[in-house]
């Protein structure tokens, strides 16, 4: 049995892997979990897993929580998210997380030689260069959880980087795929939300929407692959059936297609890079899918891209800038405070306005975070009238 601490239980990923869990009783123990505010998900996962013994939650008073299950731990304070690592010592963490807040559990995991299952994608973004200088350092392994990270895992497993020529990673387009660039102005948060291929947490589809979620995988895959950013490409497929694509040096391209469907990729991610069959893994039937259509990525329709190459061309803590200026931005559109087709605009203004720092401690990037995550509230809130 491997003993399991999940980290952001409640949200989607999170969801989904309580379903493979569930399955897998004699394979995995779940121990610990962590969720933010939806306490009454949270007390159907209890319910459902006797064997969690410690909980990090989001709301203040846990005094009604610990009444309610004795047998259980629960924190709320600022380091809970690691304490419950700590007190668990599971053998893998699966980091489900949203936002900068995933990255300290996720250095703290590697640092103890605890296998990490990642669907964080802020870790990397923010922290790459010290995620990759402690997994050389440590024992734990790092596996993706994202279905473009996961096919492009399985693509090149056994493969000599030097025989691939481009990495390719696929991308829906987003709620406003079919939009112009001018038509983005009058968007609101419901069209948004609906996202054409996946179902998605809030914060996440509307970084898909931005495709600033793909500039995230584009720095990740850069991390994970050791792919210069030059080799890492991005193309429009409206069906989102082919998950990433691998171009060999004799011009033929290799690609993962499967179903739309992340309980397939976090099984794997559990797995350890290991391929089970399972009733809750949905089949495609190829021969009922039409076409699979491409597109060319027109990059001045999707400014925010661009915006991953050049943090991976400066490096330092301009990824922890591109996050954090994001983050807010990404908020404040979902709160009615900043128009869609602004949130780029917002991110470049926190780019241009920052000075690197070369070769960020965790403690530079906690600072630079919490700087620029406020500074841009601050700039959205008070100095600048937007049109909504």
């Amino acid at each position: 049995m491997k003993d399991i601490c999940l980290l952001g239980a409640t949200g989607s990923i999170g969801t989904s892997t309580i379903d493979i869990l569930l399955e897998r009783k004699d394979k995995f123990n779940l121990t610990a979990v962590s969720c933010n505010t939806r306490i009454d998900n949270l007390r159907v996962i209890l319910n459902k897993f006797p064997s969690i013994k410690f909980v990090s939650v989001g709301v203040k008073d846990i005094n009604s929580l610990q009444k309610e299950y004795p047998n259980v731990s629960f924190y709320n304070s600022e380091d809970s998210l690691t304490k419950i690592i700590e007190l668990s010592k599971p053998y893998m963490v699966i980091n489900a997380l949203v936002g900068f807040v995933g990255l300290l559990p996720t250095l703290y995991t590697i640092s103890n030689d605890i296998h990490l299952a990642l669907a964080n994608k802020e870790s990397l973004v923010v922290g790459g260069e010290l995620i990759i200088d402690l997994l050389k350092k440590h024992k734990g392994k790092l596996y993706p959880i994202d279905s473009e990270h996961v096919a492009l895992a399985k693509l090149l497993k056994n493969k000599n980087n030097d025989d691939v020529k481009e990495l390719v990673l696929t991308a829906s387009g987003g709620s406003f795929r079919n939009l112009s660039r001018e038509e983005l102005n009058n968007v609101t948060v419901k069209d948004a939300l609906n996202h054409p291929s996946w179902k998605m947490g809030d914060k996440i589809t509307i970084d898909s929407a931005t495709l600033i979620n793909k500039a995230f995988e584009i720095i990740e895959a850069y991390y994970l692959f050791g792919f210069e950013e030059s080799k890492i490409k991005v193309l429009l497929h409206d069906e989102s059936y082919i998950h990433s694509l691998i171009l060999m040096n004799d011009n033929s391209f290799m690609a993962d297609i499967g179903p739309r469907d992340m309980k397939i990729s976090i099984s794997y991610a559990l797995e350890e890079g290991n391929y089970v069959s399972s009733s809750l893994l949905p089949k495609l039937n190829i021969e009922d899918v039409a076409s699979f259509n491409f597109r060319k990525l027109n990059e001045d329709r999707y400014p925010g891209l661009n915006l991953g190459r050049r943090v991976l061309k400066e490096l330092g803590t301009m990824g922890c800038v591109f996050n954090a200026a994001n983050e807010a931005a990404n908020l404040c559109f979902r709160n009615g405070e900043l128009p869609f087709s602004k949130i780029e605009e917002v991110i470049i203004y926190q780019m241009d306005s920052h000075r690197i720092i070369d070769h960020p401690t965790i403690e530079d990037l906690i600072y630079v975070h919490n700087l620029v995550y406020n500074d841009t509230l601050k700039y959205i809130k008070e100095e600048r009238k937007w049109d909504l």
